[in-house]
């Protein structure tokens, strides 16, 4: 489980495509700190397994399978890519974003970027209506690894605020129409509509 609070930003050093799959190779210090074989850090918001790393020379790689590649926007990422990365929060850890499964549910595409008065920047993304029923305005979620609040909404389209420091510690800050982002709606929500369309209480 992971927060939506960006740790660092790392840098795809090599990606090797394997049987559909590819082999990710990412340059990072901060989440290689208690690094171990067999550990889980999210991916712009997708969650992997360390299956290598040298926290010495600051890499560490991860197998992303076709269900990965096809279903998010890593199968886009190329050396030299700058990814947002974070390691699942423990027990007893402030809880500073929403609770994140790293569990990607589609991508979204950003339609139009706008800076602010106050130095804010308004970030519109258009994904699909699957995704977007679960989307409220004032609800949590979370694009490309980051815990976001949605500002606006339309039938196509949600929109979200980047405080200055978001845009300067996440890729968000980067980003430009055009730029294919990964998104994971609140939990909760996928779990009242089971329980309301079940009839449970």
């Amino acid at each position: 489980m992971f927060t939506g609070i960006v740790e660092e930003l790392g840098t795809v050093r090599a990606i090797t495509p394997n049987e559909g799959g590819a082999r990710i190779e990412i340059e990072a210090r901060t989440v290689l700190d208690d690094a171990e074989l067999g550990a889980s850090i999210a991916v712009n918001g997708c969650c992997l397994t360390v299956v290598a790393f040298d926290a010495d020379a600051g890499w560490w790689a991860a197998d992303a399978v076709v269900e990965t590649i096809t279903r998010t926007n890593l199968g886009a990422l190329t050396p030299g890519a700058r990814v947002n990365l974070e390691r699942p929060m423990r027990l007893g850890d402030r809880l500073g974003g929403h609770l994140v499964q790293g569990h990607v549910d589609g991508t979204g595409t950003v339609s139009a970027t706008r800076p602010l008065d106050d130095g804010s920047c308004l970030v519109s993304v258009t994904t699909t209506p699957e995704v977007m029923r679960y989307v409220v305005q004032k609800g949590s979620i979370t694009i490309d690894g980051v815990s976001l609040t949605v500002t606006e909404v339309t039938p196509t389209l949600l929109s979200v605020a980047l405080i200055p420091h978001t845009q300067e510690v996440t890729t968000l800050g980067h980003a430009t129409p055009g730029t294919v982002v990964n998104l994971e709606i609140d939990v909760v929500a996928k779990y009242v509509e089971r329980l309301v369309g079940s009839g449970e209480t």
